[in-house]
């Protein structure tokens, strides 16, 4: 017998692979906090609060008793020739219930375990790494804990379950580059920024494997709009993390390496105002001199952001002396 909470909350018959989702948010609830709490002793009054919050009913612990009797029912029977009664799973205890696992295994402990071997083996078997994490994430159904309420003990398990999903997703994809495949993941890596456009590290990640492709134009403008992104949302710019790959991407680009697919995709350039950089270069209908412009922009964008960078530093060490000039903090 297997329970599952990697997306609704289920009891799985392993031998018969029958698979049994409690009817109704309640009995759901009260699987689910004593999976999360398997092996603890959980207080009737934690449960009441579980499944009903502020509004329990008058009579609380009767019909906590009830929900327990019906979910007991559930429990598939013990092996032929067991010695293990029905009932002994989940037991009753003078403060509360408990559900002993015994050998009975979770989706999500079967999670964490695939999970951490692939991280350990990423510097190693980055392949074999990957194939972990695949795996691992496979295990989910859906949302953690799905359907279970909003009590305190689900809503709370199901968020580091969420987070952990997510560490995993971020490490199968570190994996994925470091074995040679950011090819094969740009496409999964657009989607998982446009899911969750605050994390930077999904950001960090398509850009490296856009590089890595020989597209380090869409990986600049990758940057950018998660920039704009952060910013607007968060009024924060991007992370030390986030900045550096864009450094990285910008110094190692070869201005002339992938314009001339850039130029066809997009057209020449158009006509731009006066303005201070780079020597103007008349538009003309000639392709060579269109590439020539597009260089001497990276050039100059190249150079403006390493004179941003130095500006920000000198700021930041001024702001760091007057700090400790002003212990209170600036006027």
């Amino acid at each position: 017998m297997e329970f599952g909470i990697l997306g609704s909350v289920q009891i799985c018959d392993t031998r018969t692979d029958l698979r049994i989702v409690p009817v109704g948010a309640k009995q759901r609830a009260l699987l689910g906090a004593l999976v999360v709490k398997a092996g603890q002793v959980v207080p009737c009054d934690r449960l009441v609060d579980e499944l009903w919050g502020e509004h329990p009913p008058s009579n609380a612990a009767n019909a906590l008793q009830a929900h327990v009797a019906r979910l007991r029912r559930l429990l598939p029977a013990p092996a032929p020739g067991s010695r293990t009664r029905h009932h002994e799973a989940l037991a009753t205890r003078p403060t509360g219930y408990v559900l002993r696992l015994g050998g009975i295994d979770t989706d999500a402990r079967r999670f964490t375990r695939l999970a951490a071997e692939g991280r350990a083996l990423l510097a190693a078997d980055p392949a074999r790494a990957a194939g972990l994490l695949r795996d691992a994430l496979a295990l989910w159904r859906g949302a953690a804990l799905e359907g279970s309420g909003r009590g305190a003990i689900c809503s709370a398990e199901a968020a580091l379950l969420e987070e952990g999903r997510l560490l995993a997703l971020e490490t199968l994809y570190d994996a994925c580059l470091r074995a040679g495949h950011g090819h094969e993941i740009t496409g999964e890596l657009e989607e998982l920024t446009i899911t969750h456009p605050l994390r930077e590290r999904f950001h960090e990640l398509l850009m490296s494997a856009l590089e890595r492709c020989g597209r380090q134009a869409e990986a600049l403008l990758a940057y950018e709009r998660a920039r704009r992104t952060l910013v607007h949302d968060l009024g924060i710019e991007p992370g030390p993390a986030l900045r550096a790959r864009m450094q990285a991407i910008l110094h190692h680009h070869d201005p002339g390496a992938d314009l001339t697919d850039l130029t066809d995709r997009v057209g020449p350039p158009a006509r731009r105002e006066p303005r201070t950089g780079p020597a103007a270069v008349p538009d003309t209908p000639n392709h060579d001199s269109d590439v020539r412009l597009l260089r001497e922009e990276i050039a100059w964008l190249r150079r403006r952001v390493e004179r941003l960078a130095q500006e920000q530093h000198d700021l930041l060490s001024r702001l760091d002396h007057l700090m400790l000039r002003e212990p209170s903090g600036l006027p």
